[in-house]
């Protein structure tokens, strides 16, 4: 939901007025920071100062004019990852430190002194792939391997650590300021923002004045970066200009511009970059406001020559530079090696946390509105799915549902009765799913807010009064969920005996989290606002909405005693909210171009690791035409996370209420859905083990096939599926890149073998979108779609094998009871391997598989691209029992259908075709 003015003003009326966010020329530490321009640094290296230990090799860095001391420690991590901190030697009081984000503090290794000579200090990692070159004048790190330089640091001498000092009655700048406003004549250090700042009618008092660190980082070989959510922009970085970098601040940005970078509802400071033969990222630990410069040009290549002719003969490689400025906070930097995509995805998996595995329930359609009005309209939205045949797994309630925007209560008069609404939900075998924000009422009436208030659990104003903000409810005061006995109070609230009238199938959305202010500066928390520990909002503001969906998922996993998984949504999110729930992409709008950016949107998400993520299907503001719902319906079936959702100012929207035809493609697209929740489920369970993305960027794929690494319209649903949403008005073809010329293609739906590789025009209707299958996979589907997830539990399966070059083909079946811990606490699981080698499909248990049984069968395999008529085909269980199979072969696709198997899906089978 959306930054608007309480009290009657329409939601269609309310634009982005950018006059209310900040440009980067209007961010003060932006502007001191720029000051200092690429040349070579003033710090350098105290080399006596160096000291190894187990863990770290310390030492200190001075600047050559203003003679502070910074600490400088480096680390070697398991797995391929290096760590950089730097910090004040000794700062006048402690500087902030990201809590919480990391899952536990990473296991080093010792690095050890491989080469010390005059002025160079190079450190060998433990298996001796790595060396870090440290330069002592001027201070800068290169990463090698191999011999080749991967990654540098400082190479460009845009180190920038503004040093914590006194308060002082005239307000002067920072040595380093000085220093910096010296080289330019329009920028006077008055200007520069120090110990306070304007914006409109704000004024930011920074009472611990500037405190801004920066770093650059060059990549070596790399003209192709990603990564660093939430804009909406393309999948690959570009290059910024002055006053155009891309921001890391969470806002509340209703109707966001398209190919902005502005930050808005959460952020994830990884970068990855990518070159054929090697992905490397960078994770900038920083929850304060960051923004991030991009250049990519091309230079000589880096290597000793042996004389001017190779000399003249140097080739051009690419090298990009990214620039790290944040507004306060500590220099921590995580460096991560790969070498490939995955092996980047487990590296900030086991810094930060897996994707929580969802209930299977939210992996279904969702159907929101703001709002569904009362007890009766819920009902009927609800008969309706059924009377139109479409499944859907839970409906959700907006603000409206509450006693005047007063969370965890219900409208007197409109949910008079929400526990027998639930009920009924529950027969139906479909769950509910309400808002709850973090902004609460102030009324001392609310139970909720006497009780904070009471508890001193407020965030406070730089005067230590509750800080009061505008929002839904009118004047509001805001939790403190950087407080972690706020975050267990908070927990609490979820229980069943405190929460009246809620039942274990209510589940949560967390929303206006970023957090969001109505009339505040840039419509979000003033940075001066105090949190725990005496905290300025400055330090932790893009931790907020994921402290919130923590809680919330806590107290959802507290109200069933650990048993039950949450599902929790929010809106506003930082690296590691993977662990809690899912994300979206905020307030979009029923626009063409919304649908085709949220492709490159969802991707980056994914990339950064948080797998369980979707857009609005149909745009949240306006009024989509039934072509671009249907359109946007067709995409979403086959992105993670599915959600219909519409402002209050919008035409209702259900599926069926733009005519016949666009109800039967929606419908088709919900129920291709549904049939193809097996495979989502194993893919979520894939990301929540070994960090895989569920929806990934082809090149991650391809990572060897350049003509994928800027693709951004069509993507990979796992490693079987190519899915190529249509993004255009009226499209009647749409242009489909089949990667790799050694791969084979098949129609997912017609299962025919796609002739042509390479890029190819591919017909549309407005019955579905083009999808096809990778040869060499096995997808587990069920054989019909049911009125919910729950009505399937017992439906069987069928397989499609598609076959390779080879005639091979490899997939995986996860299954467990949809909705507990049991699976993590018990084994309660299975995890079935299907192979097909050698004209043989067999279903084999995966290593580590665990205890579940289930009665549903495999009922039919379709087996693609299978060369010639068979003789006669076998199955045969464990027990040495076989049976003939009925098959039918089509000779014009080459499709061999294996019909009424009933072999047990916890069973060891196999399938012997002659």
């Amino acid at each position: 939901m959306e930054a608007g003015t309480p009290g009657g003003v329409s939601v269609q009326d309310e634009a982005v007025d950018k006059s209310n966010f900040k440009k980067c020329n209007q961010i003060s530490f932006y502007r001191r920071q720029k000051l200092l321009h690429p040349g070579k640094s003033l710090y350098r290296v105290l080399l006596d100062s160096v000291t190894l230990s187990d863990e770290n090799v310390k030492f200190q860095i001075i600047h050559e004019e203003n003679k502070v001391l910074l600490q400088v420690e480096v680390y070697e991590i398991d797995g391929n990852i290096f760590r950089l901190k730097i910090d004040e030697a000794s700062p006048l009081r402690a500087r902030y430190k990201v809590p919480d984000v990391l899952i536990k503090e990473p296991t080093t290794q010792r690095l050890s002194i491989f080469h010390k000579e005059a002025g160079i200090l190079v450190l060998s990692s433990v298996n001796e792939d790595y060396k870090l070159q440290i330069t002592a004048n001027p201070f800068q790190v290169e990463l090698q391997t191999k011999g080749e330089t991967v990654m540098s640091m400082n190479s460009n001498g845009l180190l920038y650590f503004e040093h914590l000092q006194p308060p002082s009655s005239d307000r002067k700048p920072t040595a380093q300021n000085e220093e910096a406003a010296s080289d330019s004549s329009k920028e006077k250090p008055e200007d520069l923002g120090l110990w306070q700042e304007k914006f409109g009618s704000f004024l930011d008092i920074k009472a611990h004045g500037p405190t801004s660190v920066g770093m650059d980082f060059s990549l070596h070989g790399y003209d192709h970066v990603y990564g660093i959510p939430q804009h909406a922009e393309t999948l690959v970085l570009k290059n910024t200009s002055d006053g155009d970098a891309y921001r890391l601040y969470n806002l509340d940005i209703f109707g966001y511009k398209i190919h902005d970078k502005i930050g808005i509802y959460g952020s994830v400071p990884l970068l990855l970059a990518h070159k054929p033969n090697r992905t490397s990222g960078i994770f900038w630990l920083n929850s304060s406001e960051t923004l991030v410069d991009i250049s990519t040009k091309a230079v000589a290549e880096h290597t000793p020559s042996r004389s001017a002719a190779e000399t003249a003969k140097q080739r051009a490689v690419p090298l990009t530079d990214v620039r790290w400025m944040s507004e306060s906070g500590i220099i921590d930097v995580f460096l991560l090696m790969g070498p490939t995509a995955f092996d980047i995805f487990k590296q900030f998996a086991q810094l930060t946390g897996t994707q929580a595995l969802p209930p299977l329930f939210s992996l279904g359609y969702h159907q929101c509105r703001w709002n569904y009005e009362d007890e009766q309209d819920v009902k009927a939205v609800d008969a309706g799915f059924d009377t139109h045949d479409i499944p859907y797994d839970a409906i959700w309630l907006d603000i409206e549902h509450t006693d005047g925007k007063r969370y965890f209560t219900w409208d007197k008069q409109k949910f008079q009765n929400p526990r027998k609404m639930q009920e009924h939900l529950r027969k139906k075998k479909r769950k509910l799913v309400v808002i709850i924000d973090p902004h609460i009422k102030v009324d001392p009436s609310y139970t909720l807010y006497a009780q904070a208030k009471e508890k001193g659990y407020f965030v406070k104003d730089r005067n230590g009064k509750d800080f009061e903000g505008i929002s839904w409810p009118g004047s509001s005061c805001y939790l403190d969920f950087t407080n972690p006995e706020v975050r267990k109070w908070y927990a609490d609230q979820f229980a069943f005996k405190t929460y009246k009238a809620s039942t274990n199938i209510l589940f949560v959305w967390n929303d206006m989290n970023e957090p969001s202010v109505f009339k505040g500066a840039e419509l979000t928390m003033q940075k001066d606002a105090v949190h725990y520990n005496n905290w300025e909002h400055r330090e932790v503001h893009n931790l907020y909405g994921f402290y919130q969906q923590m809680a919330t998922a806590e107290g959802l996993i507290r109200r069933s005693s650990g048993k039950e998984r949450p599902f929790v949504l929010t809106r506003s999110f930082f690296a590691g909210s993977q662990k809690y729930g899912a994300v979206w992409t905020g307030d979009n709008t029923a626009e063409w171009s919304y649908l085709k950016i949220s492709i490159p949107m969802l991707l980056t998400l994914n990339m950064a690791g948080i797998s369980f993520c979707g857009a609005d299907v149909g745009g949240f503001i306006g009024d989509p035409d039934p072509e671009l719902l249907v359109r946007w319906y067709q995409a979403g079936a086959y992105q993670p996370f599915f959600r219909g959702h519409s402002t209050m100012e919008s035409k209702r929207r259900e599926p069926w209420l733009f005519g016949e035809r666009s109800t039967q493609s929606i419908r088709r697209a919900i129920r291709e859905r549904y049939v193809l929740l097996p495979y989502l489920y194993t893919l979520f369970y894939r990301a929540h083990t070994a960090a895989e993305p569920v929806m990934r960027c082809l090149w991650i794929e391809f990572p060897g096939k350049v003509e994928t690494f800027d693709v951004e319209n069509e993507y990979m649903l796992g490693n079987a599926l190519l899915v190529h949403p249509v993004t255009e008005k009226e499209a009647k073809t749409v242009t489909v890149l089949f990667p790799g010329s050694e791969e084979i293609w098949y129609d997912f739906r017609k299962f025919k073998r796609v002739e042509d590789a390479g890029t190819v025009k591919i017909p549309v209707t407005l019955e579905n979108i083009p999808v096809f299958q990778r040869g060499g996979t096995v997808i587990p589907l069920k054989t019909t779609a049911g009125k919910s997830t729950e009505w399937m539990l017992d439906t069987s399966y069928e397989l499609h094998v598609a076959l390779d070059t080879e005639a091979c083909a490899i997939g995986e079946l996860y299954i467990d009871d949809g909705h507990s811990f049991q699976y993590l606490h018990k084994k309660q699981f299975l995890y079935r391997k299907f192979t097909f080698h050698k004209n043989v499909l067999s279903s084999s248990c995966v290593d580590e598989s665990g205890q579940y049984h289930t009665t549903c069968v495999v009922e039919r395999v379709i087996i693609l691209g299978f060369g010639k008529q068979p003789t006669f085909v076998t199955a045969s269980s464990k027990d040495g029992k076989k049976k003939e199979v009925v098959f039918t072969y089509d000779t014009t696709t080459s499709v061999l259908t294996l019909e009424k198997l009933a072999l047990s899906v916890d069973a060891d089978w196999e399938i012997c075709i002659s």
